[in-house]
């Protein structure tokens, strides 16, 4: 079951010719997420192969850089004659601003745009398989990051372990897997736990889009199996980083390594460091033991299960 996430646009405020604003898409086997949409955003998903198909989008705050691509990608999927409803996730207080801004240029959209206000710790997305759930952020203005978690699945299951207590091979295998107890081939009767182990955890995916390092986010990064944090800025820039609101790579690297997450993925670049974002990755990798990348515009990582290996 796969689990990508392309990275549409890794820069900061201000575009460069390397790096757009804040765009990040996740294919959940084939749910299609999209979070927030900077400027260009709908270009990027042209250019790297992610397709318009977006089932949610959800919104991490209303600075320009993270949602001024919305107006722009909602007339695209009108054109390209979309009839199903578009559904926007937002944080509290957000969702009038977020209609004006999807209508600003005067344009109707041909579908249905359910904005939806949701609160950190609550559940914007129930799906099959997995929840997306906001958490607090601290910004600016009103923010949050969202978190991607899929549900625990079935433990292995012993086949010898079956065959040997006379379960006949076939379907009663798939409804042992399944938890319901079955009559082996002598007539006693096999229960699940004798041939399947414990729960094995699905993925975790955490995107916290721009912050402050807070404990908040060690929280609800817990044993992340990706998480892509705010590095706006390296050391040399930290006061700016407090000044603004922002992360350095040094500070995700710490909530990283606090939040025993497995790999970091450093985005919202600034554009002071257009020319070598280096120093941004080599800091983060002094305070995080885990697996740190700086992800380019373009970038693809499948993220596996935390029990398969690579």
């Amino acid at each position: 079951m796969s689990l990508r996430v392309t990275f549409l646009g890794t820069g900061g405020a201000v575009p460069t010719t390397e790096r757009a604003p804040s765009a990040l898409f996740v294919n959940r086997e084939g749910d299609r997420l999209l979070f927030d949409c900077g400027e260009g955003t709908q270009r990027g998903m042209m250019r790297h192969g992610t397709g318009f198909g977006i089932d949610h989008l959800f919104v991490s705050h209303l600075h320009g850089d993270h949602v001024l691509g919305i107006p722009g990608l909602v007339q695209t999927l009108g054109f390209n004659d979309r009839t199903e409803p578009l559904t926007i996730h937002c944080p509290p207080g957000t969702g009038d601003d977020l209609r004006d801004l999807v209508h600003a240029v005067g344009h109707d959209p041909a579908f249905r745009i359910r904005i939806e206000e949701v609160s950190p710790g609550e559940v914007a997305l129930d799906a099959d398989g997995y929840e997306v759930r906001a958490f607090e952020t601290v910004h600016r203005t009103v923010s949050q990051g969202y978190v991607l978690e899929e549900d625990d699945r079935p433990g292995r299951f012993d086949r010898p372990k079956a065959e040997e207590l006379g379960v006949p091979v076939g379907p009663k295998f798939g409804r042992l897997h399944a938890g319901e107890p079955v009559e082996a081939e002598d007539g006693s009767v096999v229960e699940p736990d004798q041939v399947v182990g414990p729960p094995r955890p699905g993925r975790k995916l955490v995107y916290t889009a721009d912050t402050r390092p807070r404990e908040g986010t060690v929280e609800a990064a817990a044993d992340a199996d990706l998480l892509v944090h705010d590095a706006t800025f390296a050391d040399d820039m930290a006061d700016r980083a407090r000044d603004t609101a922002h992360s350095t790579g040094r500070e995700a690297g710490s909530v990283a390594e606090r939040a025993g997450a497995k790999r970091l993925a450093l985005v919202h670049i600034s554009s002071r460091y257009a020319a070598d974002a280096s120093p941004i990755r080599r800091e983060a990798r002094e305070a995080f033991d885990g697996e740190c990348l700086l992800p380019d515009d373009g970038d693809l990582i499948e993220v596996p299960f935390p029990d398969v290996e690579g």
